[in-house]
């Protein structure tokens, strides 16, 4: 992978959502492979945003990190932050991003996933920073059948309020480049997992669960099929995407480890030494999309990227990891009210 910019020196990136799962994990990859590279991270510090994901970063690499709490929905915000430092590209993870939240109220997600993002482009523009990585997802693309995949020409069909947010996001960062010439990369990925993850999501929802002996919910019959790609793989692949891509394409990043829901909680039991007794299947999710696979061979090819994690193997890591940290998500817990 060619380091691009970071060849001519150090380069300032500002990272929003950097205290969510994926967000806080990217800062952790990037900070580590690329010396080179300063952080200013931003977040509004929602529920799902935990200063705790950065535990140990400031002690680590000092000055090349800093944290602002702020709204990228607030043009002053933004405006403010861009004046102080001249970035070289904005990576936009910030979002709502839970469907089931979505679907009870739609209204935080428009204002953080659709003008958070318009605010964050014109910011970007005014304030010339050279490219702007929107994060994505396979949802925009909706629902697949038995067979095919995903590609970066499939046709937007979201069903949740949540991927509509997003798709609507996409459009706007794409149209960004038509119109202004605005540097604008756009990446979509399958499923994430990995450490940090928040509770209310499938695989840390299932661990916790198993580990308290409590029901396992599955939604419906447990068919629906998702793609998993280890967080480090996603971002190993954004920041293929910021330093080596080109302006105005789309890139998706998928692990290649489609399996039905059902079976991933079977694996996540047994692993755990638990009964299949634990699953509880529940009322499924109101336009819950069957089948997700994404085609990574366009970014393979292009970027020089592909995943490197075992699913098997990473996911006994990430149960792992929520047995040894229990003290990081029984907080969450507790503050979040639900899981």
């Amino acid at each position: 992978m060619a380091s691009g910019p970071l060849l001519s020196g150090a380069v300032r990136i500002l990272v929003t959502g950097g205290c969510g799962f994926i967000g806080s994990n990217f800062i952790r990859y990037i900070l580590q492979h690329h010396k080179q590279t300063l952080i200013s991270n931003v977040d509004v510090l929602t529920y799902a945003g935990n200063l705790a994901n950065l535990d140990g970063v400031v002690e680590e690499y000092g000055d090349r990190y800093e944290f602002f709490k702020a709204d990228i929905a607030n043009a002053d915000q933004m405006d403010a932050l861009m004046t102080e430092h001249q970035f070289y590209a904005v990576i936009n993870f910030a979002a709502e991003s839970h469907v089931d939240r979505s679907i009870n109220d739609p209204g935080n997600f428009i204002h953080t996933n659709v003008i958070g993002t318009s605010v964050l482009l014109d910011c970007a523009r005014r304030h010339g920073v050279q490219r702007f990585v929107q994060i994505s997802t396979d949802e925009v693309y909706g629902s697949l059948g038995k067979t095919g995949k995903f590609t970066e020409q499939s046709a937007l069909d979201p069903s949740s309020p949540y991927s509509s947010s997003k798709a609507g996001a996409d459009l706007l960062a794409i149209a960004c480049q038509k119109t202004f010439g605005q540097e604008v990369i756009v990446t979509r990925c399958s499923n994430n997992y990995g450490p940090y993850q928040f509770p209310e999501k499938l695989i840390p929802l299932m661990i916790i669960k198993a580990l308290r002996n409590e029901p396992l919910p599955v939604y419906g019959d447990g068919m629906n099929v998702r793609d998993w790609i280890h967080v480090e793989d996603h971002c190993s692949g954004i920041i293929s995407a910021l330093f080596d891509g080109k302006p105005g394409t789309v890139y998706n990043f998928g692990g290649g480890n489609e399996i039905p829901n059902l079976d991933l909680v079977k694996m996540i039991l047994k692993e755990l030494g638990k009964a299949e007794s634990l699953i509880s299947f529940v009322t499924d999710r109101l336009g819950h999309d069957r089948r997700y696979a994404i085609d990574h061979s366009f970014a393979s090819r292009a970027l020089g990227w592909k995943p490197k994690k075992s699913f098997e193997h990473a996911l006994v890591e990430t149960i792992k990891w929520y047995i040894d940290h229990q003290g990081w998500w029984q907080p969450l817990l507790e503050r979040a009210g639900r899981y």
